[in-house]
């Protein structure tokens, strides 16, 4: 691999430095945290559930914003490689007395930080902070605003690789609240990065980013031909909190016409996987019995996101 000096996530050699974005992430480095973190999936069904790998090291939940599900696999998956955890909802504390997110991250870096995992409605505040750090400190972005959130699209990769194995010949649809989603981008972003030929998108105009189709994908507004002869179909939640003003009737018309039911789940591929990042809202995007069903993958989403965020940990930890 060529020197990556002008991607910030890479060092001067082309390897993991950060891990902030999808988009311009290479090829051979994501398909290196999909086969670390096979291994790592076995690790949950051990007695003794735990690695050396991070010992001695300190990792800082910084979380600006919400997020028990993506804090707690995060908290795990470091306990899982012996690191030492600390969780800091960052959002109660310094930055309501008026420290910068930098003074912060300052402050912690003098407690011996090794690794930051950071979590921030402001899109663009972990590259802030990777700007920032020392040369020894590592990054995560585990969500960012409207932006970006990797470790998700990367779970979602390798729960579609384990149930598919190979992406060259997959339809994927990607359904609901794109416009919100940091995860639909950076599922758009790493599903084309690793050769997946077809990525639709299904929404109403109204919750779909302008110029969407520039991103490689094919828009669809009606779920019928959208989900026809689909390999995997990953729904997204309605991210009401971000709506500025009525971007849809109600929660109800919503479901009618894009919530994922059995009946125009028929239409994708009889062996086609059904996948939501998490929370669900029942009754809106997705079906209970759907959710429940023998298609879905959503509770394994979970598990594999653990491996996921070892292998990355690990791989950062490893530099």
């Amino acid at each position: 691999m060529r020197a990556g000096h002008r991607d910030p996530q890479l060092d001067a050699n082309g390897e993991l430095n950060h891990l902030l974005t999808m988009e311009g992430l290479p090829a051979e480095i994501v398909f290196h945290i999909l086969d670390t973190a096979k291994p790592f999936v076995s690790v949950t069904e051990r007695e003794v559930k735990k690695l050396p790998l991070l010992r001695g090291k300190s990792i800082f939940n910084l979380f600006f914003e919400p997020s028990t599900r993506t804090r707690t696999t995060f908290e795990i998956a470091a306990k899982r490689l012996s690191a030492d955890v600390v969780n800091l909802n960052v959002g109660a504390s310094s930055q309501s007395k008026g420290e910068t997110l930098l003074d912060t991250v300052a402050n912690l870096s003098a407690m011996h930080a090794d690794m930051f995992v950071v979590r921030h409605a402001q899109s663009g505040a972990a590259h802030l902070i990777a700007g920032h750090v020392a040369p020894d400190i590592h990054v995560i972005n585990a969500g960012d605003g409207r932006h970006a959130h990797p470790t998700q699209a990367l779970l979602d990769l390798f729960t579609i690789r384990h149930y598919k194995g190979d992406f060259s010949r997959l339809r994927v649809a990607i359904v609901g609240d794109v416009l919100h989603s940091r995860v639909a981008r950076s599922q758009i972003h790493a599903l084309t990065t690793v050769g997946v030929p077809e990525v639709r998108v299904i929404a109403p105009q109204t919750l779909l980013p302008r110029y969407v189709e520039r991103l490689g994908v094919h828009v669809y507004h009606d779920m019928a031909s959208g989900l026809r002869d689909v390999d995997v179909v990953i729904m997204l939640r309605l991210q009401n909190e971000r709506m500025d003003g009525a971007l849809l009737p109600s929660a109800q018309e919503f479901y009618k016409y894009y919530g994922l039911t059995e009946e125009k789940l028929m239409v994708a591929r009889p062996d086609a996987i059904v996948m939501h990042p998490g929370p669900m809202n029942r009754g809106v995007e997705i079906d209970s019995g759907v959710a429940d069903g023998r298609q879905s993958v959503i509770l394994p989403q979970v598990t594999f996101g653990i491996a996921v965020r070892m292998a990355v940990m690990s791989i950062l930890a490893g530099h």
